[in-house]
This record gives structure tokens, sequence and C-alpha cells, in this order.
């Protein structure tokens, strides 16, 4: 199974850039938001049970997608080296361990253009930041332009490019057609 990592900061176009890439390739797509709106309809957002559980399902998921031979799997987050690491190691053994590839691809923008961006309607449909200052929040927080450690990834600026140009950009590069 090809496991696409797509990370960066809120807004920067996770979500948009993994629907054309699975549209295009035809690759299952999972993003963050659907385990975090399947928690926080019973607990709080900022609680150890939304990460814990958060964590556990993707995982489950991952591994019974690897298991079961599924070509790809498309997968979005923000990530937080401090906050994230141990759950980057998770995925990728699990994914390696059942003969996978992990392919790693870096978003990110202009703190201008993600602040005009953060405030869109579209985001609010899944619960995601709408504010400014929250998003300099994670920012600060989060460390979130950094790439993920320890691992190759394809870094792309959706400041310049369009989604469909930031799927093709990952298709070209890891040869997924």
């Amino acid at each position: 199974m090809n496991f696409v990592f797509i990370y960066g900061p809120p807004a920067v176009g996770k979500l948009t850039v993994a629907k054309e890439l699975s549209k295009m390739i035809g690759y299952k797509l999972f993003h963050n938001h659907l385990t975090v709106d399947l928690v926080t309809s019973i607990f709080l957002f900022d609680s150890d049970q939304l990460r814990r559980l958060s964590e556990k399902f993707r995982l489950e998921i991952f591994e019974e997608a690897a298991k079961a031979n599924i070509e790809g799997l498309v997968f979005t987050m923000v990530y937080g080296p401090e906050a994230d690491d141990e759950f980057i190691k998770k995925v990728v053994n699990i994914v390696e361990g059942n003969d996978g590839k992990v392919l790693f691809v870096r978003l990110f923008a202009d703190i201008q253009i993600l602040k005009k961006r953060v405030t869109e309607e579209s985001r609010r449909s899944f619960n995601k930041t709408t504010s400014p200052q929250v998003l300099e929040e994670v920012i600060d927080k989060f460390k979130v332009f950094e790439a993920v450690s320890n691992h190759k990834s394809l870094s792309l600026d959706t400041g310049l490019l369009t989604p469909v140009e930031s799927a093709r950009e990952i298709i070209n590069h890891y040869h997924l057609i």
C-alpha cells in the first residue's frame, strides 16, 4: 500500500489537495477530521480522550487497510514535531510492516495567505480552525511549518500551486501512475 501522508499548517490546503489527488489516482481518502469529529461528538476538543482515541482509531484503520492490500490511502493532518513524532513512527511501522510505503508530502504557504484562507466559509463544514488568532497560536505552539523528522518529504508551496498542480507534483514525484 502507498500511504500518502499530507501534512502542514491549518488552511494550507491539505484536504483540498488530498481530494484532487484521490480523484486523480483512485486512492482512498482519510482526512484527520473524520476521527476528530467522531471523538468530539462526545469529548472536548482539547481532551486527552480526543488525542488518544483519534490515534487509536487511525492506527487501527491504517493497519486494516494495509493488511487488506488497499492500493493507496491519502491521509491528512496538521503535524507538530513534539506532539506527533511518536504517531509518525507508529504509522511508518504499520505501513512498512505490511510491505507498504509512506510517502510524506509537506504543504506550506506564506502566513498571510493562511490567515486569509482560515476564514473561508468552507472550513466551517468540517469544524476546522476559522480564526486567524487561533491559527497563529497553533503555529507558535506546535511548530507546524517543520518537516517530519527522520523522513524525506516532498515540499509544496500551496500559495504558488493550485490544488490540481500540487496533486500532479505528488503523482510525478512519487511515480503514482
